[in-house]
């Protein structure tokens, strides 16, 4: 027995899919009255997400208070369950209507007060009022004195917002960095190389006169790095021993679950070669992304999966768990595998972040008759109120937490990404032979088919690098056999870029034009300590590390599903047996998108296995077990 239980998991705008998502963003109240208060409150905040800037830190904490806000009010009426933040209990004697009352008026006072700076606070807005009218709740009762329901969730969420306000994340300020300033020039990706940049180590701001962020807007031209002093916010379940000081330029970085540096170009021999080889491996990659090689794979759980931890050594499963049978082949064109994963898993524009994609996992699940919603797989069932909000706080405080120890690494180590690294390289020439045009030990690794010097033979008609080579271009330019860019993507509904040699100066991550890359630094990946920390605490909270069923699919259709270029030019299905499958799968699609190499990953899914246990075992002390 399979579960279709991604149909709405998808990131893109055309591709929204199925039920749940559709009455998150209409409204629909007769789609949700079979979820929870919590549920419905919580798909709120999700849509409130799409439509407002792409910050994955300050989302990860409106998750996590927006999930307090609920079980403080949940826990106000429960003698042995204990709060968050707003310690206060109320006796009533209705608790279901109580608290039902209770958990929207917290809710909808911190939404408004969170997003009225969004975008699109109109539509935010109109959205949140709408709700509160679809549950029969006067949104002017704005008292927080009294012992009632209402007033009581005015409290909950007055007590959230004035934490907020002091907890390190510069809210007051739109969450702005007070000290750190990149120290490379600004890199414009429509140019040809990386000219300006003067340390290749460190995080380079993105020229993009058509910049549009995740609200749909345009956007600075100039990308900001999001949250570098993240490492300053109050966490939920780290330990101020967890974190390191630092200090550079006389400005402290507290750095949380310290990983230690990531490979740096030209401090040592070992260290340099490491960095070459990760950049150059995201190249290698990039050529992966060509449908028409003939390139056959299998992708489903009988050959892809069951990694250990930190690694991709996984070989699959011999059989489904559930079902007892075994995993049924899908063989599929790499190409096209490779494309879906990198847009899947992209959480750029339009979608609810990283944090946010993880929710909504959550609720997914939750759907699933399958699924026994017993904590931790033991117990008595819960009802899906109690279930919902227990999954909300422990979820939403590993979702705070990674965020604080990712960014508190993305700030102090202020690493290089993909876009900047490779141009950079390449600029420098090439360090595999001092014989050869451009040697420079900076330089990059030519791999034949894939990192080539132009040579008399190589640019002659018919050559493979014949288009390339001309008076601009002379022989012993460094050219990559890779994904070819947006420029070759006249219209992403009809064409594909494909898979070619060109210029390395021009190379492209696979990524929307107008986004490029996301605005922070690469060390560490935050896909993949969000996944991994989010797939243990489901894991944790099911108390299995199998979806239900034994396995988990989301079917993509042919053609129409890819936002960056057309495609998949077959249908497929995604498919994963564990949780961690599926969070080993979205870290690496970060680098066959072209955004992160090796070196930012591994570490992130270490760090995001430890924070996970961390979440879940705060978690439990607030419910009463």
């Amino acid at each position: 027995m399979t579960s279709n239980l991604f149909r709405c998991f998808a990131t893109h705008t055309k591709w929204i899919l199925g039920l749940i998502l559709a009455a998150a963003i209409t409204g629909n109240a007769q789609a949700q009255q079979s979820h929870s208060i919590a549920r419905q409150w919580n798909e709120q905040l999700l849509a409130a997400i799409r439509m407002d800037e792409a910050r994955p830190t300050v989302h990860a904490r409106n998750l996590f208070h927006l999930s307090v806000a609920m079980w403080d009010a949940w826990a106000a009426y429960e003698a042995d369950a204990k709060q968050v933040i707003h310690q206060e209990k109320l006796d009533v004697v209705d608790v279901a209507a109580a608290r039902h009352k209770t958990i929207s008026y917290a809710a909808y006072r911190l939404l408004q007060w969170r997003f009225k700076l969004s975008p699109n606070v109109a539509q935010t807005n109109t959205a949140l009022k709408r709700k509160m009218e679809q549950l029969g709740y006067d949104i002017a009762s704005t008292g927080v004195v009294g012992n009632n329901p209402a007033a009581l969730g005015n409290r909950i969420a007055q007590s959230i917002i004035q934490h907020g306000l002091h907890d390190g994340a510069n809210e007051q300020n739109n969450y702005a960095s007070i000290h750190y300033k990149p120290v490379n020039a600004r890199l414009d990706p429509s140019a040809t190389g990386n000219p300006e940049i003067t340390d290749p180590n460190r995080w380079q701001q993105l020229h993009l006169p058509n910049f549009v962020g995740q609200s749909g807007q345009r956007a600075k031209n100039y990308p900001a790095f999001v949250g570098p002093e993240w490492g300053n916010v109050k966490p939920f379940s780290l330990l101020q021993s967890d974190a390191t000081i630092y200090s550079r330029n006389g400005v402290d970085y507290k750095v949380f679950l310290d990983p230690g540096p990531p490979p740096l170009l030209g401090t040592n021999k070992q260290a340099s070669r490491l960095y070459k080889q990760g950049f150059e491996q995201v190249i290698e990659w990039s050529a992966s992304l060509d449908p028409t090689d003939g390139v056959y794979i299998d992708i489903s759980p009988e050959s892809r999966g069951n990694n250990t931890l930190g690694t991709n050594d996984g070989s699959g499963y011999e059989r489904n768990p559930v079902t007892g049978q075994p995993y049924q082949p899908q063989l599929v064109k790499a190409g096209d595998y490779f494309r879906v994963l990198a847009e899947f898993w992209a959480d750029g524009p339009s979608s609810e972040t990283p944090p946010g994609h993880w929710f909504t996992l959550f609720n997914v699940v939750s759907d699933q008759p399958a699924l026994e919603k017993r904590f931790a797989g033991e117990g008595p069932p819960l009802s899906r109120l109690e279930w919902d909000l227990r999954g909300y706080l422990t979820l939403g405080g590993a979702m705070h937490d990674v965020a604080i120890a990712a960014w508190s690494n993305k700030g102090w180590y202020d690493y290089t990404r993909p876009i900047s690294a490779i141009r950079y390289l390449c600029d420098q020439g090439q360090a595999s032979d001092p014989a050869l045009p451009r040697y420079n030990e900076n330089g990059i690794t030519l791999k034949p088919g894939i990192i080539e010097l132009i040579t008399e033979k190589s640019a002659a008609p018919g050559g493979r690098h014949d288009h390339l080579a001309t008076d601009s271009n002379p022989i012993g330019q460094i050219v990559i056999r890779s994904w070819r860019g947006p420029d070759f993507v006249k219209d992403p509904d009809q064409n594909t870029a494909g898979v070619g040699w060109i210029l390395c100066g021009d190379w492209w991550p696979y990524q929307r034009p107008n986004f490029v890359t996301p605005p922070f630094a690469g060390y560490v990946s935050g896909h993949s300590t969000y996944s991994r920390a989010a797939a243990e605490i489901l894991t944790l909270l099911t108390g299995s590390k199998f979806f239900p069923g034994g396995l988990g699919i989301f079917k993509i259709p042919k053609d129409t599903y890819l936002v960056f270029e057309k495609g998949p030019s077959e249908a497929l299905r995604l498919e994963w047996a564990t949780y961690q499958d599926a969070a080993d799968e979205c870290s690496l699609s970060r680098i066959y998108g072209g955004i992160h190499p090796t070196a930012d990953d591994i570490p992130g899914r270490l760090m995001g296995f430890k924070i996970g246990h961390r979440a879940f075992a705060k978690a439990r002390t607030y419910f009463s077990l």
